[in-house]
């Protein structure tokens, strides 16, 4: 499968851990919406005309959502199964991978950009980027300003990474407009979970 990377003795321990805090004590919460048909003569709902299924991995000791990781659904011989996958560009960066914080600006267009009332901050780091900034980094952004049709979003921006080099890269890949960067420092990494595991 696509996201599956089994450690060589064919177990995820590698990966299948919480990033932040290293637990394997992890839960899935699964939306599901669905429009199915109905068999006028039977009852039966098959069938979906639309479907849209929504997976959010989350840790059970620190409620930290894990962006490292993928839920997969397939069929196989008619049965329905779910396996929870790691992200290849990423699952090595972030449960090897130390925190890094930066004070950055991205400059981005302003069109579209909802810069006021309760979700403005959520708006502002998904402006500057993307779903990066709204799931897999803690972007707390400190103000913006309007530049003429631009909006300089300043953030401090926590991420994962193994080096200054790949915090610095990923930020750059992950910018939706104009990125500077004014500090960048790393942090400790938040202590390993030692309690038991209560699934």
């Amino acid at each position: 499968m696509e996201g599956s990377v089994p450690d060589s003795a064919g177990v995820a321990s590698a990966w299948l851990r919480c990033y932040r805090c290293w637990s394997q004590n992890l839960k899935v919460e699964l939306h599901y919406e669905g429009v199915l048909r109905v068999d006028p003569q039977t009852g039966e709902a098959y069938d979906p005309d639309d479907e849209l299924q929504e997976a959010v991995i989350q840790c059970r000791d620190c409620l930290h959502d894990q962006p490292h990781l993928s839920l997969a659904v397939y069929e196989e011989d008619g049965k329905r199964f779910s396996r929870v996958e790691a992200i290849e560009d990423r699952w090595e960066r972030m449960v090897a991978g130390t925190p890094w914080v930066a004070s950055c600006t991205v400059a981005v267009d302003g069109e579209g950009v909802d810069c006021q009332g309760p979700d403005a901050a959520d708006a502002l780091a998904y402006a500057a980027f993307g779903d990066h900034g709204t799931r897999e980094f803690f972007t707390h952004v400190r103000f913006h300003k309007h530049d003429g049709d631009q909006i300089v979003v300043h953030t401090i921006v926590e991420l994962y990474a193994r080096s200054s080099e790949e915090a610095a890269e990923v930020l750059e890949v992950s910018a939706q407009g104009a990125l500077a960067i004014t500090s960048l420092a790393e942090e400790s990494r938040p202590p390993a979970v030692t309690g038991g595991d209560d699934h």
